[in-house]
């Protein structure tokens, strides 16, 4: 008898008519009344597949009595309750490495895009205004500046290695200092904004980052800074981060990420300095499908008896 499993959002096809195969799939993304779903088929589910972003409420998670692993298509965990998976000896495995590269592509897209204004110079040309010989502002350049790296794991040292295409000089902030790597460490994050031109949030989400980001670092950053956000919306002070463009006192920024998405601040759609993306970082037709398949493997391991090659709990 195959395993049954929640499906929380739709998945490439090919993985999906996989997971079909294997398993009797319930797609909580075509029901209309979700509680009724869940309350009807989550007696006999044992898995949850889900993304970073959707993640899995505890309300959920408490109505599947026999749930035994959360199978997360994407790096995020802090839409989980990772405390009560372990609480209950629920596995939660994610997708790390497949994605690592587009996301550090799209991190410099929009270090690229806010920086040269390549969206406002897009709707100058559309609009007619290059053809009535209007003004356009001037850009900033990217080549030699300096960038302060929030978080250096995997997406943080891709970035960096990018970077160095650039000639930029390159320092960052973490927990802690690695001592293998060629670039600055500075422990301190307000200090880092101080120092740097563009700052780049690729640190991991969760209560340890909720809000660190905040006015005095954007302050710090200052009225010629920019701020880029690949990493997860609730790292920054929206708040503050909206008030300072606004003022000014910060030049620009790139976002992929929100703190409540989809819902996006209306304040930023009138701003020219900032570039917006819909949380696609790893929003690629070859990426989706490699962490759907290391989904696969994560549950075919599960379900063999077998440790999952990438559990976080």
């Amino acid at each position: 008898m195959k395993p049954e499993i929640l499906l929380i959002e739709k998945m490439m096809p090919q993985i999906e008519a996989a997971l079909d195969q294997h398993y009797r799939v319930h797609r909580l993304f075509e029901a209309a009344d979700r509680g009724a779903f869940v309350a009807e088929a989550g007696a006999a589910v044992r898995a949850i597949v889900t993304g970073g972003g959707a993640g899995a409420s505890r309300a959920i998670v408490d109505a599947l009595p026999k749930l035994e692993i959360i199978a997360i298509n994407g790096i995020g965990t802090d839409a989980v309750d990772l405390e009560h998976a372990r609480s209950r000896s629920i596995r939660v495995t994610t997708t790390p490495d497949v994605l690592t590269d587009d996301v550090a592509d799209l991190g410099m897209a929009l270090l690229l895009a806010a920086s040269r204004r390549l969206c406002l110079g897009d709707r100058f040309v559309r609009a007619g205004r290059w053809a009535r010989k209007e003004g356009l502002p001037l850009a900033r350049k990217v080549s030699g500046k300096a960038l302060g790296i929030l978080g250096m794991g995997r997406i943080g040292r891709a970035i960096a290695r990018r970077a160095e295409g650039f000639g930029m000089a390159i320092a960052y902030s973490d927990l802690r200092a690695y001592p293998e790597l060629p670039y600055r460490y500075v422990p301190e994050l307000r200090r880092l904004a101080a120092e740097s031109e563009i700052l780049m949030i690729a640190a991991s989400g969760g209560p340890q980052s909720r809000g660190i980001v905040d006015a005095a670092v954007l302050d710090a950053l200052g009225p010629d800074g920019i701020l880029v956000n690949i990493a997860r919306g609730s790292v920054v002070d929206e708040t503050a981060l909206v008030a300072a463009l606004q003022e000014g006192r910060l030049g620009g920024a790139g976002l992929d990420v929100f703190m409540n998405e989809p819902n996006v601040p209306e304040a930023l759609f009138a701003l020219d300095s900032v570039v917006l993306q819909p949380h696609q970082a790893s929003a690629t037709i070859e990426t989706r499908v490699a962490m759907g398949e290391l989904v696969l493997r994560n549950l075919a391991e599960h379900f063999a008896g077998r440790q999952p090659p990438t559990a976080v709990v």
